[in-house]
């Protein structure tokens, strides 16, 4: 397996017959989020999909402009149920919606959508894909909860966890009142998370791109926090672009 870390939360997959891609962004909102802070890259630099799956519609996971322009309206997508009207009318032909629990195939790909926590309260899947015997997991950027140890004991142990660990939190400007919370796993977290999953491998996503004080605020020391103490598994750093062949 090829797997492939886009940029941001965007992460590639590749088996002998399918390329899979998840979250793939490149055309960020930089009042939001600010210049990016390390290089990014348009599409066309990655091999080209046979599915993209979306884990939600946040524009630094779901960049409808970008995927049109580089794979076509006819570019099989897959997002969560409530979010099919949404995605289909901004140009797509190919949209399917998957609940919590169900699931599709694409060649040796099985893809199941699994439980998330969006931290602004929108629609958000994490998603888990098999292929073999391998397993995987993409949860978008959610926060902490109580299905951890229900989504380990249906589909673990996990070879790769991909998980948020920026920890943000965000101003969302003029007539919302700041939470001063977290919108997504910090590093501490995401540790906890890989640890309950019998992850192999945790790779960190959703980190080190952004940084916009006081819009958007990433922890401090992330890194640090992250390889500090003892684990069970194996942290795995891919600078945007990079990829690994994984065997297990």
């Amino acid at each position: 397996m090829r797997v492939q870390r886009m940029q941001w939360a965007g992460i590639l997959f590749e088996d002998e017959e399918h390329v899979l891609m998840i979250d793939p962004a490149f055309k960020f909102n930089k009042e939001f989020l600010g210049l990016p802070l390390e290089k990014i890259y348009d599409f066309s630099v990655f091999k080209k999909p046979d599915l993209i799956l979306i884990t939600h519609l946040h524009p630094d996971h779901f960049d409808p402009e970008s995927i049109l322009e580089h794979f076509g309206e006819n570019i099989h997508l897959v997002v969560p149920k409530p979010c099919l009207e949404e995605v289909k009318s901004r140009g797509f032909n190919m949209v399917t919606g998957l609940q919590i629990g169900e699931n599709i195939k694409c060649g040796e790909f099985e893809i199941f959508a699994e439980y998330s926590v969006d931290g602004a309260g929108d629609e958000q899947v994490s998603w888990i894909i098999k292929n073999r015997n391998q397993t995987f997991i993409h949860c978008g950027d959610t926060l902490w909860h109580g299905r951890w140890w229900s989504i380990a004991n249906t589909y673990g142990p996990i070879n790769i966890a991909f998980l948020p660990v920026n920890q943000a939190i965000v101003n969302r400007g003029k007539g919302i009142i700041p939470s001063n919370q977290p919108i997504c796993l910090g590093p501490e977290e995401a540790i906890s998370a890989a640890t309950i999953l019998k992850t192999k491998i945790l790779v960190p996503i959703h980190y080190g791109t952004f940084h916009n004080p006081p819009i958007y605020n990433e922890t401090k020391l992330l890194i640090e926090r992250l390889v500090s103490g003892e684990k069970k598994f194996e942290i795995k750093f891919l600078r945007n672009k990079e990829e690994f062949i994984y065997e297990s």
